[in-house]
């Protein structure tokens, strides 16, 4: 056996999908072995394996141990010559393994090597070659003089920014993503080490690899992509926490005296400085429309006070300063908290659920006006006008917004840019259909042939042509079809046109189409398979707020429900526990056998099935019913519900 190839997988289903199609193409001709350790993935990665790919050794966890014991696990079983650690978000070449076997072979005094990886852009990866982090190179890349000088051996030492990206170099840190090394070496110098559970494993084992008196190697003669990004989210305060937590592990243990205090010093600051750069921009990322949006209904409610008291009460001065200290941010905070949870800052570009958002923060503004004192009831009609320059406001804002990313006004449409697909003509029907039932509505240009001397009728050119093809049409995003294509011939093409088009790739007999235009974006994925209504972020959140309301109205009239309620003690308990947040009001009928992989919600008090259980079903009528339940959730099924069964809410 000359090759074992490892993937650890974590909810990354379809990227592992293409990442083993590709491993699929590289082996061929090769005795060589391919193991899929799972760490409980939910997604339906395991199903996916066993179904597609049969001649993968599969080892299912029980339990997420880890990137480093769950590599560990298969490369104690394996008998391969070398062993490669890959990632699930990858695309290696058809020539990778072989061509990484060749120079391994002629460089017996190489333990190890990494190659060259670009990310869903076509752009090349620093990390593809790395040197050791020593406390000072660690303040360099910490402080940011790595990358004001990316070329500077001194403060790019990080990345070895001075080093050809197109030759082969000794270097000292290999990535985790793509690790190939000779298992002999391993035997001499140990597996990963368990200690790190994620991050830090690749650079630890690398740098045991060289004080084993072995040599690691960057080899750019081959190529992968790395999506990078999906099986954890790199803009996440988790992601912070865990990576440098990872550095500081390693300081620990390499390290002594005044230059491990130094390192993990540098570590802590990193920890605080990422941390808090995190923390703004996401919070920027979400708050500024709302705040946007704030601005300009103030602005508007501001001049709409003066119009309508000059015009109707004929006295600029009719309303007294309460208007702008109380009336108003009162007004502004009920129309976005309303549109908030009708959805209209999940999809900005919805103008369905603004518009809903509005009319219903109106009502909630009639109703609440009846309620306010003599000083503070202002006059309805400043209500309605201020409801209409919102709606307008944000609308116009939403359009421009959108003018500003896409260059049109077609608001109704998510992505405005030309796309085409490469490939054979009956995978791009089916390119067509996926798009189609995904409801993907981007402006389809044409096909373009994988092969020469194509039929014109039926394509807008040939492979060779694609350049052209891309600045005559304006195309912004393009479709490989890997059934046609190469690997290689899909990277070469993504490193050539550069990173202003979306690339996308669809493996053979796949439903999925897979890309990513950032090394730190989760991705883009089209797909057909079932989309959960429950999973979106409005639904979660709606179905909390339902369920903190009902915990609400059922507390302030407690002693009736305890009257009503059978098990009153019980209810108290479930009370309880839906205020904290352990329990929900309405879950999935309980099936413990199940095999489903629904998404992930709270354990409920009721389900769909409760009104039916002096009734026994089978296993395949409870998954059926959590099925629809999840698929076509909506916030009115749980009150319904809670209506038909409010006698029930003391229920185990």
């Amino acid at each position: 056996m000359k090759l074992s190839v490892i993937i650890v997988n974590y909810n990354v289903k379809y990227f592992l999908e293409q990442a083993l199609q590709s491993v699929r193409k590289a082996s061929k001709g090769l005795s060589m072995e391919v193991f899929v350790v799972d760490n409980v993935s939910v997604d339906g990665s395991v199903e996916m394996v066993r179904e597609k790919f049969p001649e993968v050794m599969l080892i299912a966890n029980d339990k997420n141990v880890g990137f480093s014991i769950a590599n560990n696990q298969a490369i104690r079983v394996s008998k391969g010559e070398y062993v490669l650690l890959l990632n699930p978000d990858t695309v290696v070449e058809e020539d990778t393994f072989s061509k990484c076997i060749d120079f391994m072979d002629a460089h017996p005094d190489a333990g190890a090597l990494g190659c060259k990886m670009i990310d869903g852009s076509g752009k090349f990866l620093p990390e593809s070659k790395r040197g050791f982090p020593s406390p000072w190179v660690a303040f360099y890349k910490t402080f940011g003089l790595s990358s004001i000088f990316p070329k500077s051996k001194k403060f790019n030492h990080y990345h070895l920014g001075y080093l050809d990206n197109e030759e082969t170099h000794e270097i000292e840190i290999l990535a985790g993503a793509f690790m190939f090394m000779r298992k002999t070496t391993l035997d001499k110098v140990g597996l990963l080490d368990e200690t790190f559970f994620m991050y830090g494993e690749d650079i630890d084992l690398s740098y045991r690899i060289t004080e084993g008196g072995f040599k690691n190697y960057y080899f750019p003669e081959t190529k992968i992509i790395h999506y990078k990004g999906e099986s954890t989210k790199r803009g996440s305060l988790n992601y912070v926490k865990v990576f440098y937590n990872a550095m500081i592990i390693f300081a620990k243990k390499h390290f002594k005296g005044k230059e491990a205090r130094f390192f993990i010093l540098m570590m802590q600051l990193a920890i605080y400085l990422r941390a808090s750069i995190t923390v703004f921009s996401n919070f920027f990322e979400k708050a500024y429309l709302p705040i946007l949006d704030a601005l300009f209904i103030f602005t508007g409610l501001f001049f709409l006070k003066d119009f309508w008291a000059t015009s109707y009460f004929d006295n600029p001065d009719y309303y007294t300063s309460t208007f702008a200290q109380f009336n108003m941010p009162l007004y502004i905070s009920i129309w976005l908290t309303t549109i908030y949870f009708s959805g209209g800052y999940d999809s900005k570009y919805n103008l369905h659920r603004i518009l809903r958002g509005v009319i219903i923060g109106t009502i909630v503004l009639a109703a609440v006006y009846g309620f306010l004192d003599a000083p503070y009831r202002t006059s309805r009609m400043l209500i309605i006008l201020g409801a209409v320059w919102t709606a307008i406001s944000m609308v116009g804002m939403r359009l421009a917004l959108h003018f500003l990313e896409f260059r049109n006004f077609n608001i109704s449409q998510s992505k405005g840019h030309n796309y085409i697909i490469v490939g054979s003509q009956p995978e791009s029907e089916r390119v067509q259909s996926l798009m189609y039932q995904a409801q993907v509505w981007n402006n389809f240009i044409g096909t373009v042939s994988a092969a020469k001397n194509e039929s014109e009728q039926v394509f807008i050119g040939n492979e060779e042509g694609l350049a052209e093809i891309v600045n005559i049409y304006k195309v912004g995003e393009i479709i490989f079809c890997a059934k046609d294509l190469s690997n290689q011939s899909i990277m070469d093409w993504m490193v050539k046109l550069g990173s202003t088009i979306d690339y996308k790739i669809i493996a053979p007999n796949s439903n999925s189409i897979i890309g990513s235009s950032s090394k730190n974006s989760q991705g883009n994925l089209y797909t057909i398979d079932v989309q959960y209504g429950i999973a979106s972020s409005m639904s979660r959140r709606n179905k909390r707020v339902f369920d903190v309301l009902i915990a609400l109205v059922l507390t302030i009239l407690l002693p009736v429900s305890l009257v009503l309620i059978k098990k009153p003690i019980q209810f108290i308990k479930n009370l309880f526990n839906v205020w904290i947040g352990k329990k929900s009001w309405i879950g999935y009928a309980t099936n413990n056998n199940s095999g489903q992989n629904l998404p992930k919600i709270k354990t409920g008090i009721l389900s769909p099935l409760t009104p039916f259980t002096n009734k026994k079903y089978n296993s395949s009528t409870i998954d059926r019913v959590n099925f629809f339940y999840a698929k076509d959730y909506s916030v009115y099924d749980d009150l319904e519900l809670i209506q038909k069964l409010f006698r029930g809410l003391g229920s185990k």
